[in-house]
Formats: structure tokens, C-alpha cells, sequence
């Protein structure tokens, strides 16, 4: 089947975000890629939750901001039991930008919708950013931030057996690399992750895929932004060959959680979620693969303007909320 050309309506958000959307590649530091993206317009709160809370946890190196959301739920509308007094899943959630930028607030209106379309409580993790913190940091206080949430279910109204956990882009990559810790260092039991065009191949042979060619311009996000933001990740070259920067190179996929792994037709990264989405299914995982026709790198929470976005969120959002009903005590 020939490739779906890129959709209208996303061609012309790619050159509105490329105004304003730092060119990590073009500037002079990550710092100031960050300060770009800080003075981007900043979207509206669309979708109200029942409650959100700042606060710090402790982390491997000092404490780790984390901002947790409650949904509201039918019972809240009803005037009934409040989010968060019955044991809810808990979604353990990892924001993206290349482990270099973005942070709480640009992820806030992502996690708001999916606490709410889910029914779980979500707790967004501020993990270290590189390259002032080079991996493992990041890996390390996402893996750090799920054990804590996993303690404190009870405190969180979360039911531990429905704990799930999910990202976008570099979140995407830390999900799929906290799957692998939890079951590797005995813990938390993870039932569930949600991964959104995550980043999985940081190898040597990582441009080796199509996707990488036929998607290296022209599409938001670039093929030397990509490897802009490995340098900042990675503390040497050889680290891309690391599981748990690379997961498809662990040595086994078995018994990892659920999965289901979303991609779009026009991003770089699609061929890679791809593979690893199938060789999750390979070892036994059920996994829900799902390419977004004609869409690109970012487009999962641009709802309010891609068809395609809505189409996307349904399925992951389906899929989340069913896998995780199903392992409800």
C-alpha cells in the first residue's frame, strides 16, 4: 500500500510550529531552546479534572517535581464519590522533547485528557533534563518516580494492580525503558504502556530505517534535530547501544506489560516504533500497533485541529482504558 500523502491541515500547523517551535539544531544551546519553547503562545486549559497538585518526590539525585491529576469522573458530575476516594489505575506519565526540553506545562493539557478520558489518576514526572544530566539520569528518575508512585498507591486512590505508564517521543523511549527496569530490578508490577511515537533506536544502525530517510525534512521534526538531541542524551557514542537506551536491543521482551505503541505516517521515528511494537508481539506482549495516516512527529495532542489527532487519542485512549478496566479487582 502506497503512503498516505501528508493531510492538509497538518502541513499547515508543521509550518505554524516551525514560527515558533525551537530548531534545537540552530541555536546555541539547549538552554536556550528551552527559553525559546518557555515564550511559545501557550494553549488554553480545555479540559477541567478534578484536581491537580504540584508537588516533590525523592529521586536517586534530590528531589523530582511531579504533578498529579485526578479525572473527573461520572460520580464527581453526579455529585457523587470524589475522584480519588475509590482505588482508580494510576498512570505514570513521561513528556517528550528529546530528553532536553519540554516540562510539566507543555505536557499539562496531554495529561489532563488523558486522566479524564481513562478515568485514571496521572502523575506527570519533571525527570533531569540533559545535557546537563546525561543518561541514565532521565531513565533514573522515571524509573525512581514509578516505584514511588507504586508505595503510595493507596495514598494516591490508586488500585496497584492497574498501574500503567506512558510518554510521548523521548516519554515514549523512558516508557518502554521503565517497562524494562520494573520487570528487570523485581518491580512495580506494571499492567499497561502507552507509547507515542517513542524514540527506540539510538544505535549505530539507528538511521538504517526508511522512515529515518524518507522523513528527515520537511515534517516538523528533523533528522539532524534527532541527532542533536541524542548528543545532549547520550554520554558517549557507545551508550546508544544500551537496553535502556535502545530497548529493542534487550537481551528478551518477555513479560513485559501490555502495550500499545502509536505512530504517524510522516515521522522519522515511525519504523522503529514499529519494530518494536512487533517484536513486543514476538515475545508473547499484546501489543495495539496504530500509524496515524498522514500525520507527523507531535501531532497526538492537536486535537482541537487534526481529525487524525482524534482518531489517534481514541485508539490509544480505547485501548488504555480497556486493558487497564479488565485488570480491575
Amino acid at each position: 500500500m502506497p503512503p498516505v500523502p501528508i493531510d492538509p491541515a497538518a502541513a499547515a500547523l508543521i509550518e505554524l510550529l516551525e514560527q515558533y517551535f525551537p530548531a534545537v539544531d540552530e541555536v546555541d544551546s539547549a538552554t536556550e531552546s528551552r527559553e525559546i519553547q518557555r515564550n511559545m503562545p501557550k494553549a488554553p486549559v480545555v479540559d477541567e479534572v478534578a484536581s491537580v497538585q504540584d508537588r516533590t518526590i525523592p529521586g536517586p539525585a534530590g528531589e523530582i517535581p511531579v504533578r498529579i491529576y485526578r479525572p473527573i469522573s461520572a460520580a464527581d458530575s453526579a455529585g457523587g464519590t470524589p475522584a480519588g476516594a475509590a482505588d482508580a489505575p494510576g498512570i505514570v506519565f513521561f513528556h517528550g522533547g528529546g530528553w532536553t526540553i519540554c516540562d510539566l506545562d507543555t505536557h499539562d493539557g496531554a495529561c489532563r485528557r488523558l486522566a479524564n478520558e481513562v478515568g485514571a489518576v496521572v502523575v506527570s514526572v519533571d525527570y533531569r533534563l540533559a545535557p546537563e544530566h546525561k543518561h541514565p539520569a532521565a531513565a533514573e528518575d522515571s524509573y525512581a518516580a514509578t516505584v514511588w508512585v507504586a508505595e503510595h498507591a493507596a495514598d494516591l486512590g490508586i488500585d496497584p494492580t492497574r498501574l500503567a505508564v506512558a510518554g510521548d517521543s523521548a516519554g515514549g523511549n523512558l516508557t518502554a525503558v521503565v517497562a524494562l527496569m520494573a520487570r528487570d530490578r523485581g518491580g512495580p508490577a506494571l499492567a499497561f504502556q502507552l507509547l507515542i511515537y517513542p524514540v527506540i533506536d539510538s544505535s549505530a544502525a539507528r538511521n538504517d530505517r526508511p522512515s529515518r530517510s524518507e522523513n528527515a525534512v520537511g515534517y516538523f521534526l528533523t533528522l539532524s534535530q534527532m541527532e542533536w538531541y541524542r548528543a545532549q542524551y547520550l554520554p558517549e557514542e557507545e551508550a546508544g547501544e544500551d537496553p535502556l537506551v535502545s530497548p529493542h536491543l534487550a537481551t528478551s521482551l518477555w513479560g513485559l506489560p501490555t502495550a500499545c505503541v502509536i505512530t504517524a505516517e510522516m515521522d522519522l521515528l515511525r519504523d522503529e516504533g514499529e519494530h518494536y511494537g512487533r517484536a513486543l508481539e514476538a515475545a508473547g506482549v499484546d501489543v495495539t500497533i496504530y500509524r496515524a495516516p498522514g500525520m507527523f512527529h507531535g501531532f497526538f495532542n492537536m486535537d482541537a485541529v487534526l481529525e487524525g489527532a482524534k482518531d489517534a487519542q481514541r485508539v490509544a485512549f480505547d485501548v488504555t482504558r480497556s486493558t487497564l478496566d479488565n485488570r480491575k479487582r
